[in-house]
């Protein structure tokens, strides 16, 4: 029996087409499917401020013109809500047959992934990061500095989080400039750094993958602030970006608009089915070969089907918690166009296997509805509250180590995957612990962490899964090899987040994308030799 292709990946996110790189490279027929959800919902053309009170059209990606925003409105994040980004996370739970108990699940059928909507923070996994891994980690050094080349990263050099991020030499865009509330921050921690750090806290310039200086596929940042509306130069890193690249390869396929429901294998070749979104017809291809980069949940469902596992696997998760910061000495500034991502990362460490990573944004771009709610005001003085407060405002996220979630998947009856879950209970201490240091920590750096101004997010929202199906050097049933195959299972791969044997704090998809473009070069030898 032959194959319709060498390999079929499946999915088109980051890990997707990092590892369909190297594939097609060596020469391979590769066919990449997706759920190839795209937006129809039109991004500003001006800066934010400007649009706000220019743009006669805003409505439509404010609020959408089915009012996405207003329908969305309980949700956890602020991306969620926003019109444009609606088709990435839409109907993912319920093609992929995946269901929520006491944890948040998101996924994405869209055309790139969940790289149309995240924050673009990057960071690399140190050796202490990669303990659990069953290789060293200088295996990834080469995927990282070609995977670094690709995406472009700019950020500090030589700063404080210089060796908690380790890309300095992968830092080719020039930095993105800081707007006057970060500088403000920046420049009172650089007076009294030795004292922040002999309380554990360090700061420094995240590490972003945003064109800085245009390039022929993505133009260079304007700092209109539209960031979470939607970057129209496409500055910030998206894989659809990456596509066009690899279709001028005569050798890369791609089926768009299918979602995969099962895997098969017989007599050695994969029989991959899914069926078509538009008109639901039913399909089935074949490869040699099937690499997993659905995202996490997805992979995890599909795998345990063909292995007809069902048992519980562990999923790790960082808990995650939202800050507002005021600065006093800002009151009454005058909104600014900017960057509209994190202009300042934080680490502070708690215990000696525990530290939190953070980041802070500004508040330009983002409406004071999303804050009004933790304002312990009635809504109308909440409201005015905010009008004047929010130009001196800055907002902030951190994460947890994935392992302090209590989290698992499972194969139901019924082949959908329920994924329960909880925070470890030394989750609720730590987060208090975190809130009461950084309170007197940014109060130090001329702002104050308002009442209320701290909230605890549910489990899963950090919307970071992995560990599923880890790596191991001896996997067993429901793990995966050091090359991502699944034990039992030969010639069907995970790529995605779903075999990282753990999850620390700081941004995991870069490691991700290094992990799969490994993968990738490993599997074209196997496959050509």
């Amino acid at each position: 029996m032959t194959s319709d292709f060498d390999v079929i990946v499946i999915g088109s996110g980051p890990a997707g087409v990092s590892v369909a790189f190297p594939l097609v490279e060596s020469g391979l027929r590769v066919l990449m499917v997706d759920g190839g959800k795209k937006s129809d919902v039109p991004l500003p053309t001006t800066n934010f401020l400007s649009a706000r009170t220019k743009d006669a059209e805003q409505w439509k990606w404010l609020i959408g013109k089915d009012f996405h925003a207003l329908k969305m409105r309980d949700v956890v994040s602020p991306k969620l809500r926003v019109p444009s980004q609606g088709y990435v996370f839409d109907e993912f739970e319920q093609y992929n047959k995946i269901i929520g108990k006491n944890f948040n699940i998101f996924g994405s059928l869209a055309t790139g992934g969940l790289s149309n909507a995240w924050g673009c923070g990057v960071s690399r996994f140190s050796g202490k990061d990669m303990t659990a891994f069953p290789f060293p980690e200088s295996d990834l050094e080469p995927s990282y500095a070609e995977v670094c080349q690709r995406v472009g990263i700019s950020g500090g050099m030589g700063d404080d989080l210089s060796d908690y991020f380790g890309l300095d030499k992968y830092t080719h865009q020039p930095s993105i400039p800081m707007d006057s509330l970060h500088a403000r921050i920046s420049q009172c921690y650089d007076r009294r750094r030795k004292k922040f750090h002999s309380r554990g806290f360090r700061m420094g310039r995240p590490r972003v993958t945003v064109f800085t200086k245009d390039a022929p596929e993505r133009q260079a940042c304007d700092y209109s602030g539209n960031c979470l509306w939607g970057c129209r130069l496409h500055s910030l890193y998206s894989s659809a970006d990456d596509l066009p690249k690899l279709r001028q390869f005569k050798n890369f396929s791609e089926m768009s608009g299918f979602v995969v429901d099962g895997l098969k294998n017989n007599d050695g070749i994969w029989f991959v089915e899914g069926q078509n979104i538009v008109d639901h017809e039913r399909k089935s291809i074949q490869a040699t070969r099937v690499v997993l980069a659905a995202g996490t949940l997805a992979t995890t469902r599909l795998t345990l089907k063909a292995l007809n596992f069902r048992s519980s696997v562990r999923l790790l998760s960082c808990p995650t918690a939202a800050f507002l910061l005021w600065l006093p000495s800002s009151l009454g500034a005058a909104k600014e166009p900017g960057f509209g991502l994190a202009q300042l990362s934080f680490t502070l460490a708690l215990r000696e296997n525990i530290t939190v990573f953070g980041s802070t944004f500004p508040t330009t771009s983002l409406l004071r509805s999303e804050f009004v709610r933790h304002v312990p005001l009635q809504r109308r003085y909440a409201i005015d509250l905010l009008k004047g407060l929010m130009s001196s405002c800055v907002v902030g996220n951190l994460f947890l180590p994935g392992h302090l979630t209590t989290a698992e998947a499972r194969l139901n009856e019924e082949d959908s995957l329920v994924v329960t879950g909880r925070y470890s209970d030394e989750v609720l201490p730590l987060m208090e612990e975190t809130k009461k240091k950084l309170r007197r920590i940014y109060w130090r750096l001329g702002a104050l962490l308002l009442p209320d101004g701290f909230t605890i997010a549910s489990p899963g929202a950090d919307i970071h899964y992995a560990g599923t199906l880890p790596m191991q050097k001896s996997p067993r049933i429901g793990e995966t090899s050091q090359l991502g195959e699944v034990a039992s299972l030969d010639g069907l791969y995970v790529v995605d987040g779903a075999c990282l044997p753990c999850l620390p704090g700081k941004s995991h998809t870069l490691t991700i994308m290094a992990n799969a473009n490994r993968i990738g070069v490993a599997l074209a030898k196997r496959l050509k030799s």
